[in-house]
């Protein structure tokens, strides 16, 4: 019966996001008061358990997300990625166009959320394409790629962020992890997939605004701009680094730890981009926080949806839920692997948002990492990969790339949607590969 009531509450989660079209965030505060409800819980209960959900898991990213939204600001209002981006072309060169473009969307990818980096480099992608005369998928299948790779699989993104701290996970080993995997899944569903697109010759758009450009006056130097995008990885990579060399009565060990946490890293990259790409080029002090302020008004309903999330997450653990999921799944003899991301491959193929179908996952898996072996950052790769599987009309990414690379559905369903499979795939592949060698 508790299982019954689960599926009762995803499908109430469709109709409201997708019949209704009601925000994400309200239609997930609906489901976990009705869920909790359904359950027994008395209403003061399901009250108190929405609002522990709801600090629990906001208490984990919200700096890790507010800082990350900053630092991408300044890396876009600064000209710093335009600057990234031009320079690995010009090392590159026409012939290994494709690689330029992969490598521009993986360290864009980073640091930024999916929207803002597709929105800022596809313009680019347009213009490689006519000045080299190559095809538009040819070029911009590796960038997406990368995006969606970052996106899906790494902190400091909101979904892997959030899984991350509601399965404890290492946020650096994670990120480390995540790295291996990242790697092969990108150049698959990149530069090795669109080989296979020559039937497809879309033109670019001329009805959608651009963003942006940069003088080359205007834009920071290479150096300057690809270690204020790097120094939030390098710090997380160093802290993962030390945790697998140092022993854990080490002192250096202690002061890299700490400064490789996802939220002081990240707040140590902020005050660099302030004085490297912000305060050293001529912006004031005003200016850089005005540009802060209006970042973080940007991502209010992300947080937003991602506290829904930890509410319905937390009516599953208090209502008795997810240990009878637990019990229920111990005796299948299943990969809690596998699990993991079967459970959020559905919820996205059902809802479209990635973030909320791994938000959703992670709340239903949760118990399970309690009760087998598997290492909690593997889990949370495995939801990640899940998350992105098989995007369609329901996904909002869906339709901006149709549109930006000026598709038809059949030929976006061909494109967009089998390049998201593909990562996800390699992603599945990739958790089983670091499980069976870790």
């Amino acid at each position: 019966m508790p299982l019954l009531l689960v599926v009762a509450a995803v499908i109430l989660l469709l109709i409201l996001t997708i019949v209704f079209k009601l925000n994400a965030f309200l239609s997930l505060i609906i489901v976990a008061v009705g869920l909790g409800l359904a359950e027994g819980m008395a209403a003061k209960d399901v009250l108190v358990s929405i609002q522990n959900g709801m600090g629990s898991i906001l208490g984990s990213v919200v700096m890790i997300i507010g800082f990350g939204a900053m630092l991408g600001s300044l890396l876009i209002e600064s000209g710093a990625l335009q600057r990234i981006t031009y320079q690995l072309i010009k090392i590159f060169g026409i012939k290994h166009i494709q690689w330029a473009v992969l490598l521009t969307g993986f360290v864009v990818g980073l640091p930024m959320y999916y929207m803002a980096g597709f929105v800022l480099l596809v313009p680019l992608v347009f213009s490689i394409a006519a000045s080299t005369r190559l095809p538009l998928l040819y070029v911009g299948m590796p960038l997406v790629a990368a995006l969606s790779v970052t996106h899906g699989y790494l902190p400091p993104h909101p979904g892997p962020t959030a899984i991350a701290a509601l399965f404890k996970a290492d946020f650096s080993l994670t990120l480390l992890y995540g790295l291996a995997i990242a790697v092969p899944a990108v150049i698959i569903a990149g530069p090795i997939f669109s080989r296979t697109l020559k039937r497809y010759n879309p033109s670019a758009p001329t009805t959608i605004a651009m963003p942006r450009h940069f003088t080359e006056d205007e834009m920071p130097g290479f150096g300057v701009s690809l270690f204020t995008v790097l120094t939030p990885i390098l710090l997380m990579t160093l802290g993962a680094v030390a945790t697998l060399t140092l022993p854990a009565t080490s002192h250096t060990r202690q002061v890299v730890e700490f400064i490789s946490d996802p939220s002081l890293a990240l707040l140590i990259s902020v005050l660099v981009a302030m004085v490297t790409l912000g305060l050293n080029r001529g912006k004031s002090m005003k200016e850089v926080m005005d540009l802060f302020s209006t970042s973080i008004a940007g991502i209010a309903m992300i947080l937003l949806i991602i506290g829904g999330g930890g509410a319905l997450k937390q009516i599953m653990v208090d209502s008795g839920v997810s240990v009878y999921i637990t019990t229920l799944f111990t005796g299948m003899h299943m990969s809690p692997l596998f699990m993991a991301w079967a459970i959020a491959a559905i919820l996205r193929v059902c809802l479209g948002s990635s973030t909320v179908a791994s938000l959703t996952a992670g709340g239903m898996v949760l118990p399970l990492i309690a009760t087998s072996a598997v290492k909690p950052e593997l889990m949370v790769l495995a939801v990640g990969a899940g998350s992105l599987v098989c995007s369609h009309v329901n996904d909002p990414g869906f339709w901006i790339f149709k549109e930006y690379f000026n598709l038809t559905i059949p030929q976006t369903l061909a494109t967009w949607t089998v390049m998201e499979t593909l990562v996800s795939l390699v992603g599945l592949v990739g958790v089983f590969a670091l499980d069976a060698v870790l």
